[in-house]
Parts: C-alpha cells; sequence; structure tokens
C-alpha cells in the first residue's frame, strides 16, 4: 500500500473549529476577490473583525490559511475524480474517467475563480504540502485502478509497477499541476480521450 503524507494546516491554538472555519471563509472570499498575493493577514483581520495576532492563534502565516483553502479546492477536484472513477465497472473505463475528470475539473478552477487558482500556483511553485498530498493521492487511485486491471487480465503485468504509475503520472501532470495546465489549454477539450486511448494501448497485455 503507497504511504500518503497527512493533511496540511495542521491546527493550532485554540480548539475552537467554528473560528477557525469562519476565518478560513473569510479568506477565500477576499482571495477570491483580490488575489493571494495581494492580501495580508492584516486584511483578514479587517475583514473578519479579529486581531491580526488572534488570527495567528489560529494560522502561523497567511500560507498556513492558503494551505487550508488550496487544500479544500484540491479535496474537492480528488472527490470528484474519484466519483467519476467509481461509476465505471471495468479498469479501462476506470482509467479514462480518471483523464476526463481530472481535466474538466481542473479546467473549472482555472476558469471559474482565477484568484483562487493563483493560490493553487502558489503552492505548485513552492512545493506546498497540500499539493504534494494531492499528487499523492491521485497516484494511489491510479495505482489501485492498475491493481485492478492486472487482476482482471485487462492490462500488462511485465512492468514494474512503480514504473507505470510514475509514467502515467507524468502523461496527466500537464493537468494536475496548475502551472503547466495553463500553457496546455489550447488542447484541454480532447486531451482526455487521446491521452487515455494512447496510455490504454501502451498498456494492453
Amino acid at each position: 500500500m503507497t504511504k500518503t503524507s497527512s493533511l496540511p494546516g495542521a491546527p493550532r491554538g485554540p480548539a475552537d473549529h467554528e473560528v477557525r472555519s469562519q476565518i478560513v471563509a473569510a479568506a477565500t472570499e477576499h482571495f477570491s476577490r483580490y488575489g493571494y498575493e495581494k492580501t495580508t493577514v492584516s486584511d483578514l483581520a479587517k475583514v473578519i473583525g479579529f486581531s491580526k495576532a488572534y488570527i495567528y492563534k489560529f494560522f502561523e502565516s497567511k500560507q498556513a490559511i492558503g494551505e487550508m483553502i488550496c487544500a479544500n479546492c484540491l479535496g474537492g477536484i480528488e472527490s470528484e475524480v474519484r466519483a467519476a472513477v467509481a461509476q465505471a465497472e471495468r479498469p479501462p473505463e476506470k482509467l479514462r474517467r480518471m483523464f476526463k475528470a481530472i481535466v474538466e475539473s481542473s479546467l473549472r478552477l482555472f476558469f471559474q475563480d482565477r484568484k483562487l487558482y493563483e493560490i493553487a500556483a502558489s503552492a505548485a511553485t513552492e512545493r506546498w504540502q497540500a499539493t504534494v498530498v494531492y499528487e499523492e493521492r491521485l497516484q494511489a487511485l491510479l495505482r489501485e485502478i492498475l491493481q485492478e486491471g492486472r487482476q482482471s487480465g485487462d492490462f500488462e503485468r511485465k512492468t514494474p509497477l512503480d514504473e507505470t504509475v510514475a509514467a502515467i503520472h507524468l502523461v496527466m501532470r500537464p493537468y494536475l499541476n496548475p502551472l503547466i495546465l495553463q500553457h496546455s489549454l489550447d488542447c484541454a477539450e480532447e486531451a482526455p480521450a487521446q491521452l487515455s486511448s494512447l496510455v490504454l494501448r501502451s498498456l494492453s497485455p
């Protein structure tokens, strides 16, 4: 079983989840309107009506808040991908649906909320823990699909599993990484079908 990293943004300070959620909700709205880079913790404190010192009781930095928001966004994409995969019965179709859902969900974030997309871009640039966990979890899902396909006889078994997972992850990476995604928009519509078909041909027993 693949070992994945723990979730980012470990709670600090008072165990008041309502306040922490209030800070994250306000920050999400503020970042959506003004952008992550242009917002300071002081700005958030004014909007929420808390002192900056009080916010620091719950989050050690602006990045820690951004990490939580980023984790929420990426967690939403992961949920959509898993839901799409769960609708398929056989591993080849699961893989096709995984490719399609990753691209569609990533593009939705890119086009519908560019300010939050900027947080994801910052996270990818600096390799925040939220992005590391996200990619690890999707690789774990990919591994599950490949293992199932090998057991069912749909996929070849000669290539080491780790090598196969790593190679397919590289194919998916332009649509997982927001920094690369913005340069892949011109072929995003046809990419899921074409890439998944290419990968499935390579997996044929």
